[in-house]
């Protein structure tokens, strides 16, 4: 079971090198079993059994499904389609001493830069053209190894393995081509798309790592690929969303944008994308509004965020008595100043559920001399206030272009997600 799991994972990361291709990913997934794209320009006429995606941005997707009897409030399970990455500019190439051609490039969220060097990359996003006077996105990934960000050799940085502070701008540029290059590079993304680069009016372009993911280790226990944070909660959620009989709640698969840049954005967790969603679907079953705050008070969301693993070689950064291992259960993550929602509640109410669906849960808590990171569950609290749980799976080298986890974990989180969703 773990091995299929892991299997399936890769694949869905492979297909998956933007958020933007991440979402059509899980449509097509969903379309498979037969749920209705709504449009957020559409009015929409929801029937009780009926199943339904929407999106925004087409970054950011909710799924539901509404049960044929009488709803007894909303299951929720949010994560985020967004890693760490560089983002292409806007007129992007630098012609370099009439030798090299490189792209200019701005980081995105807050990534461990030395990994990126010395890797085969390419680039991936959507393109915006304008067809019959109405504008149109294009997915594009240039599937082939295209560009890569050199080292300078130690020869010429003696001082390079004593720490370096990295500049984006000066040295973490990818190397496109050389002089014969220059001017193609819109050329290449036009040919992926199937437009022609003056038809190109916008772009959301990225890097992306092109190594492969891999499963390996003594027992073959371990799995590592790009962009685990936080894809892997993104689908092992959907499974779990797929295989629950959502019989009693509203079930909703929510996977929002922007985590790794603070969620601030129309499709990001504090966004109103996924209260405008839920009092959509309360409107169009003609239910009021108090009935829906009604709901709401007896709902339940699983904020399913990936977490820091024990590292082998740094013990000491985790904290005494909270230490999660790879393939060793999901992780509870608390925080008392609020990084985390999970308070005494709510972590008995998932802990109930792991219970039941015979996992094994683990628990973080930062060092009390070390800050650490946020995610979206609190932020999308703001919005939509309901009891809820920071969840994720531990992993090791969180923001690296190749994170490390354990084979174990995310058959961990299908099985809690589709009692949840039961």
């Amino acid at each position: 079971m773990y091995q299929k799991t892991a299997e399936e994972l890769l694949k869905f990361l492979s297909k998956s090198p933007t958020s933007f291709h991440a979402v059509f990913t899980m449509k097509e997934m969903l379309f498979q079993e037969g749920y209705q794209e709504l449009k957020e320009t559409q009015k929409w006429d929801l029937k009780k059994g009926g199943r339904y995606l929407v999106t925004r941005n087409e970054s950011s997707l909710i799924a539901f499904s509404i049960p044929e009897r009488e709803i007894d409030g909303y299951r929720i399970m949010t994560s985020h389609s967004d890693s760490p990455s560089f983002k292409i500019k806007e007129n992007p190439e630098i012609l370099t001493e009439d030798r090299y051609v490189k792209l200019n490039v701005e980081r995105y969220g807050g990534m461990l830069c030395a990994p990126w060097f010395d890797r085969p990359l390419s680039v991936a996003g959507r393109v915006v053209v304008k067809k019959n006077g109405v504008f149109l996105s294009r997915l594009v990934n240039i599937d082939r190894d295209l560009v890569l960000i050199p080292n300078l050799a130690i020869h010429m940085d003696r001082t390079a393995n004593d720490g370096y502070k990295y500049n984006i701008q000066k040295d973490l540029l990818p190397l496109y081509g050389t002089v014969t290059a220059k001017g193609t590079f819109f050329q290449q993304i036009a040919d992926a798309a199937g437009v022609t680069p003056a038809e190109i009016l916008g772009h959301d372009l990225f890097l992306y790592n092109r190594q492969e993911g891999t499963i390996w280790g003594a027992d073959n226990e371990f799995i590592s690929a790009g962009r685990l944070d936080d894809l892997q909660c993104a689908f092992a959620s959907l499974k779990g969303f797929l295989q629950g009989k959502k019989e009693n709640s509203l079930a909703v698969h929510c996977v929002l944008d922007n985590e790794e840049v603070g969620s601030q954005t129309k499709q990001g967790a504090a966004s109103t994308f996924l209260y405008d969603t839920l009092t959509r679907i309360n409107s169009s079953l003609g239910f009021t509004r108090e009935d829906y705050l009604i709901q709401l008070a007896k709902s339940f969301m699983i904020s399913a965020d990936n977490a820091h693993a024990v590292h082998p070689n740094h013990m000491d950064k985790a904290d005494p008595t909270n230490r999660p291992y790879l393939n060793e259960g999901i992780v509870i993550k608390y925080n008392a100043n609020q990084k985390y929602c999970t308070d005494g509640i709510s972590s008995a109410m998932f802990k109930d559920i792991c219970r039941e669906a015979d996992v094994p849960v683990q628990t973080f808590v930062n060092r009390s001399d070390m800050a650490g990171g946020s995610t979206l569950g609190n932020i999308s609290n703001t919005q939509v206030a309901l009891n809820t749980v920071d969840i994720g799976l531990p992993q090791l080298a969180m923001h690296s272009p190749y994170e490390t986890s354990g084979i174990k974990d995310t058959a961990y989180l299908i099985k809690a997600a589709a009692v949840f969703f039961h």
